[in-house]
């Protein structure tokens, strides 16, 4: 006797419906000169996907894994248009404030010789003692001026 096996199912895609908002929304994406084209990637894919199409299909259609298909489908149904922007990436935090960073440039910008320095340029090395000195950070390389 043949051991029996389940059949499988292909997983249902997710069911897409766009309000008026988003209709409008996508298509002035899809339809602009100047979109990025990951925004238009994104757009083309909800609205396909709005369409009825399977997953499969879509992705035949636009050249991209079914996966990436899946992905944006599924973000747009759980969380609508914001969904489709990128979310935050990962990454070294910063070391100075944007306040510290505009202080430093500010100061680049003046003379050494306003700072009592016999220079008649700054230099990486001056500008980051310059900065230690005054307060605006504790310490700073060079390099990163």
């Amino acid at each position: 006797m043949a051991p029996t096996t389940a059949p499988t199912t292909a997983p249902t895609a997710v069911l897409i419906v766009l309000s008026p908002t988003d209709q409008a929304v996508l298509l002035s994406r899809i339809r602009a000169a100047r979109t990025e084209q990951r925004d238009l990637l994104r757009a083309r894919i909800v609205w396909a996907a709005a369409g009825g199409d399977p997953n499969a299909v879509i992705a035949a259609t636009l050249e991209v894994h079914v996966d990436t298909v899946r992905k944006w489908r599924g973000r747009f149904a759980r969380h609508g248009l914001k969904a489709l922007g990128d979310l935050p990436r990962s990454g070294r935090p910063k070391v100075f404030t944007d306040v510290q960073a505009a202080e430093v440039k500010a100061m680049a910008c003046e003379l050494p010789a306003e700072s009592d320095l016999p220079l008649s340029r700054w230099s990486s090395n001056e500008l980051a003692a310059e900065a230690v000195s005054r307060g605006i950070v504790d310490s700073i390389n060079a390099s990163t001026v």
